[in-house]
């Protein structure tokens, strides 16, 4: 280096770096903030009741990794955005935060991994329900509004892996068919040794019965017995043939085939489909649908509930439609809350549903829950359409409904209506005497015959929830809510999906996800306490 170059070299001044250099031992507590989250997380769990889990350890053999140590590195984690094992794993040996919070132990992927899969399955809701505890005491929430809103959130599942209802119930009915066209075969085949020969072994087969995989076990078994009584040294003939035939046909592939089917079924329950990767995973339409085509992807319906942005209940759903989710969800919340629900319901029109509004009812809660047609009846353009239901008039004495062109609709006949939950709903169909004339007909009639009238179907009982729901929404208390409720729940699934990436779930399976999402919604409530806590 040239004399110059060493002069300017000499003029800098940098902060001493000297690796080498010895210290005096120091404690890992004090490189940490007072304000931290992993400190907020630390606290919050040391402040639960966490001796039930405990108490689930039956002891003895090698000792096991503290559960509260196990818990608490699992928030932190997913408070910081790491959810695989091997990375929760690797910041407890490498991360102060983590071996601070760890107390030293460093537990690998595996011990990791099971802890969450295994020990977490039982104890999620509880330790779910202890933050809420926490909450309540430390006055975040109070438990009176409850802005309940739900996502859709994709499996960890292969997106053409479907298997659907509909076709395997058409599939298993086609083989249902083939089924009985071969038993009938077999009949007359039997019905023919029988007349040669007077044995009677074998019963008519099918006799009336479902047929399933049972059932063709059974024919295999009788045709075997016709076989065998057969000898061995006669030469076969073509009745022999063809029960042989017969017998492969139904062992290599309807009787497989048939097995499937139910298998399917069984897999499906009430569903209309389910993965192939993730037998309780449903196909559903999604809102990151970056193909723009409606695709399908295999995910999960996820209902969350919240205070003051706090997330208050959770639950995991295998139905796409929000409707059918209240119910269960609350009664999930129930139980988390030890038998007591929040105040006020707050919810948007996808849950505005006669079921939905009777439960409400009679769990005496006051509710601010929209119907789906809410916002439109309001419009001028809904009221001037004569052919709107809601403005027809009812003459009440004559029972009978009044169309905007004047013409009277009477009443026909009541018939009931299930949901897919079972619930049961009354409808009153009315139909208008004359149609013939009116200017509004090809408007107001959906029918192509051309002398049908106008038929409407009334439900009473869902009218009056309306009525109530509408006035409860025009208040001055539903339109404070009404305000409220896409700053509350709207905003935390944007935190949690935006901010922290949660578009597809990394566990498999229904138990598993409610674990994993139980953890994030833990993490969340985790992240708040700091930022208001700071």
């Amino acid at each position: 280096m040239s004399k110059k170059g060493q002069k300017v070299h000499d003029k800098k001044v940098f902060i001493p770096y000297m690796q080498n250099q010895l210290t005096l031992p120091i404690s890992i507590e004090s490189l940490i903030s007072k304000d931290h989250v992993v400190r907020v997380v630390n606290k919050a769990i040391d402040q639960m009741d966490l001796e039930p889990i405990l108490a689930k350890y039956p002891g003895g053999g090698r000792s096991s990794y503290h559960p509260i140590m196990m818990i608490k590195l699992l928030v932190y984690a997913y408070t910081d955005k790491i959810y695989s094992c091997r990375r929760i794993a690797k910041a407890a040996r490498e991360n102060i935060m983590y071996m601070w919070l760890c107390g030293g132990n460093t537990p690998d992927f595996l011990a990791v991994n099971r802890f969450r899969s295994e020990r977490m399955k039982d104890i999620i809701c509880e330790v779910f329900a202890e933050v809420v505890a926490l909450l309540v005491r430390e006055n975040y929430i109070k438990l009176e509004n409850y802005f309940l809103d739900g996502t859709k959130i994709e499996a960890n599942a292969n997106k053409y892996s479907w298997v659907w209802g509909k076709a395997t119930k058409r599939y298993k009915e086609g083989l249902m068919e083939k089924c009985q066209e071969l038993f009938n075969e077999i009949d007359k085949i039997n019905e023919k040794e029988n007349n040669e020969y007077g044995e009677t072994d074998l019963e008519e087969l099918g006799n009336g019965k479902p047929i399933d995989s049972g059932a063709i076990e059974e024919t295999v078994r009788k045709i075997d017995e016709r076989l065998a009584q057969k000898s061995q040294d006669q030469k076969p003939d073509d009745e022999t043939k063809k029960l042989k035939k017969a017998r492969k046909t139904l062992t290599k592939d309807y009787l497989p085939r048939m097995q499937k089917y139910e298998s399917q079924q069984t897999i499906l329950e009430e569903r209309n489909s389910y993965s192939k990767t993730d037998h309780d995973a449903t196909f559903m339409r999604m809102k990151e649908d970056h193909m723009k085509n409606g695709q399908l992807k295999p995910g999960y319906n996820v209902q969350i509930g919240t205070e003051d942005q706090f997330i208050v209940g959770f639950s995991i759903h295998q139905k796409p439609g929000d409707t059918t989710c209240m119910k269960e969800h609350l009664e999930t919340l129930k139980s988390l809350l030890d038998g007591n629900l929040p105040k006020n319901i707050i919810a948007d029109a996808g849950y505005g549903s006669e079921e939905n509004y009777e439960y409400l009812n009679e769990s005496q809660l006051n509710h601010y829950v929209k119907y789906n047609t809410f916002h439109k009846e309001a419009s001028s353009k809904w009221k001037a359409d004569i052919s709107k239901v809601q403005n027809f008039s009812y003459i009440e004495d004559k029972d009978e409904y009044v169309c905007g062109y004047g013409r009277p609709l009477v009443f026909l006949y009541e018939h009931k209506r299930k949901s897919d939950n079972g619930y049961e709903s009354v409808l009153r169909v009315y139909e208008c005497l004359n149609c013939s004339g009116c200017p509004h007909r090809d408007k107001c009639v959906k029918s192509e015959k051309p002398f049908a009238n106008r038929r409407i179907n009334i439900n009473r009982k869902l009218n009056a929830f309306k009525k109530q729901a509408r006035q409860n929404l025009c208040s001055e208390e539903g339109l404070k809510m009404r305000s409220l409720r896409p700053v509350e729940v709207e905003s935390v699934f944007g935190d949690i999906k935006g901010n922290f990436g949660i578009r597809r779930f990394l566990l498999k399976g229904l138990e598993k996800v409610k674990i994993e999402w139980g953890l994030h919604c833990i993490a969340h409530n985790m992240r708040k306490m700091a930022v208001m806590m700071g």
